[in-house]
């Protein structure tokens, strides 16, 4: 709603509309505005109360390039993580490749299914931790060297940022310099 909302105020400001529409834009910002932060506090204080939650935070947190939204959205929508394997975790986020069996894609792969939201924010994850992760971004910059496209590669990163952080759940380990 925020985005849809700064979009719309961005065209009234190219449409020259903007004055009229100034009070009721501004007015519903805050309004929004609030109600997000309303509800980051909500999560904050219930992974707070919970300290498997808790725990799971601070592990996923440790991750060079898993921030707020990334730890919180893997906790909500990937209960699972930390009692599956890597492979799963991947396929679960959809970022598993899937072989084309039939039609004019025969023999090609890609990511399908999975938890599309998920996927997008480990998406975002994955473009801070190719520059922010040193283990990341040596296996990005490999990939680079190798002429593979962009989204290959930040797919491939989060692919394999999903699986250390299943990973470093199931082991109850945060990140630490030497993994890298």
């Amino acid at each position: 709603m925020r985005k849809r909302l700064l979009a719309q105020i961005r065209a009234h400001q190219k449409l020259g509309t903007a004055v009229m529409f100034e009070d009721v834009d501004t007015e519903l910002k805050q309004r929004i505005d609030r109600l997000i932060k309303e509800l980051e506090d909500r999560i904050t204080r219930a992974i707070a109360s919970d300290e498997r939650l808790s725990e799971i935070t601070g592990v996923l947190r440790s991750i060079p390039g898993i921030g707020p939204v990334a730890s919180t959205m893997l906790i909500a929508e990937m209960p699972e993580i930390g009692t599956i394997t890597g492979e799963q975790a991947a396929a679960l986020t959809g970022l598993a490749p899937v072989a084309q069996d039939s039609g004019t894609l025969r023999g090609k792969r890609s990511i399908a299914e999975g938890r599309r939201a998920q996927r997008h924010v480990m998406f975002q994850a994955a473009s801070v931790a190719a520059h922010h992760n040193p283990s990341l971004k040596s296996f990005a910059d490999r990939l680079r060297k190798a002429g593979k496209p962009h989204k290959v590669i930040i797919t491939a990163v989060a692919r394999k940022l999903v699986t250390i952080a299943n990973a470093l759940c199931k082991s109850r380990q945060k990140w630490t310099a030497a993994m890298a």
